[in-house]
């Protein structure tokens, strides 16, 4: 499958873009990296309508991609759904210089025993959505941390129209309020459903009753009998 062609630009004109966030939205920017290729910035929750007016009226954005949403708690009981090595240190890409100040860097994040990813974060929950220019095939994904006890930022629908779809699943699937969306409603859970199931405390109560079949009987890779016996044996 061919990807969309790399701008000749390169990681310059990422650079480039994060720049004009900065310089468009002041403070409002908290950090942005480029990595992977790619372009990733944190926005405070208060510059999050202001970023999206700013992308698609002056910094040619004219593609909207996806919005979503992501819950950094750390959760060993879902690992019959998601499997990742519990000895395993933070991720890489965090940014920030670390000093736990809210809303600066992933200190916040670390203490509370979560890694946060590319361009940081210092909260629980976050926002994400990716926009993209179509005449430069150049994107950037923008996020903003939001307060975990009540998850809420100003919605897109008035600057991208397919905003309203995601902003809606974001809603039902982990709690967050999009402040101004013309209609917050379920799609797929019946309107007495109570909780999020997108939240990583949500409880799993199929696999309470049933085990995840993918940790049961798991066969061993080739060489861990024998390097088990020579362990027990010492």
């Amino acid at each position: 499958m061919s990807s969309a062609p790399e701008p000749p630009e390169g990681d310059h004109a990422r650079e480039e873009l994060a720049d004009a966030l900065r310089q468009g939205l002041g403070d409002g920017v908290i950090g942005s990296e480029v990595a992977r290729g790619d372009l990733w910035v944190r926005v405070r929750p208060t510059a999050w309508r202001a970023a999206a007016e700013l992308c698609k009226a002056e910094l040619g954005l004219d593609y909207f991609c996806f919005l979503s949403g992501l819950d950094w708690l750390d959760n060993p009981a879902l690992s019959g759904e998601k499997v990742w090595d519990p000895d395993a240190g933070p991720g890489d890409g965090t940014a920030g210089d670390g000093d736990g100040t809210p809303g600066d860097g992933a200190g916040a994040a670390a203490d509370a025993g979560w890694a946060t990813g590319v361009a940081g974060g210092a909260s629980r929950f976050q926002v994400l959505a990716r926009l993209y220019s179509t005449d430069r095939h150049l994107g950037v994904t923008l996020k903003a941390d939001l307060d975990e006890a009540d998850p809420r930022v100003d919605t897109w629908t008035a600057v991208y129209a397919g905003a309203d779809w995601h902003e809606r699943e974001a809603w039902e699937m982990y709690g967050f309020t999009f402040d101004g969306h013309p209609g917050l409603r379920h799609m797929y859970l019946p309107g007495e459903f109570e909780g999020h199931p997108m939240r990583k405390d949500f409880p799993l109560l199929a696999r309470e009753v049933k085990p995840w079949p993918g940790l049961v009987d798991v066969e061993a890779m080739p060489g861990e009998d024998e390097a088990a016996a020579e362990e027990g044996e010492g």
